[in-house]
């Protein structure tokens, strides 16, 4: 198998879960960043669903993240792992999509999007009410503030901003206490 890429945008930042060979700041445009599925396992359960994050599409959108390069001697596991890892549900379709690197380069990565016809889909919940159900979800991975809270402290460490995130953390956190 040959090397490839992965985009990273959510816990694929702090918690990857596989060895690469190098890591850089990317963009991948047409696509938003967002708490707009359901979580049933990893951060919530059936009877109450948390939220993860997907990128969604969105004509004109950017999300910014990290291009994982995957050596071609692991490159089969890491397919295996990441397919049982972000496939659980069927609520991601694993895609390519063309990556733009910091340094200008563009690069064609493995990426799991968010399939809006899935019953796991929800991108029109305000902010609010994400607040609400990441304050109080937890699944087999923990508790659901705390993906958001690792996220957001991960972007933030590498200088990526997001403002969704950004108010999410400050809105869970007064809910939830320190």
């Amino acid at each position: 198998m040959q090397p490839f890429w992965v985009f990273g945008y959510g816990s694929l930042l702090w918690d990857p879960g596989f060895a690469w060979t190098s890591r850089r700041l990317a963009r991948l445009d047409g696509f938003h960043r967002s708490f707009c599925m359901r979580s049933i396992h990893h951060r919530g359960t059936r009877e109450e669903p948390g939220l993860v994050l997907a990128l969604d599409a969105a004509s004109g959108a950017t999300c910014h993240g990290i291009a994982f390069e995957i050596a071609p001697e692991i490159a089969e596991e890491t397919l295996e792992y990441l397919r049982a890892r972000e496939l659980i549900s069927a609520a991601y379709l694993e895609t390519v999509q063309t990556l733009t690197l910091a340094c200008g380069a563009r690069v064609e990565a493995l990426v799991y999007v968010i399939d809006p016809a899935h019953w796991q889909y929800c991108g029109d919940l305000p902010l609010e009410e994400q607040a609400a159900i990441i304050a109080r979800a937890t699944g087999g991975r923990g508790a659901n503030r705390d993906y958001l809270f690792q996220t957001a402290a991960h972007l933030a460490e590498l200088g990526l901003s997001d403002p969704d995130l950004e108010w999410l953390s400050n809105r869970v956190r007064a809910l939830t206490g320190p």
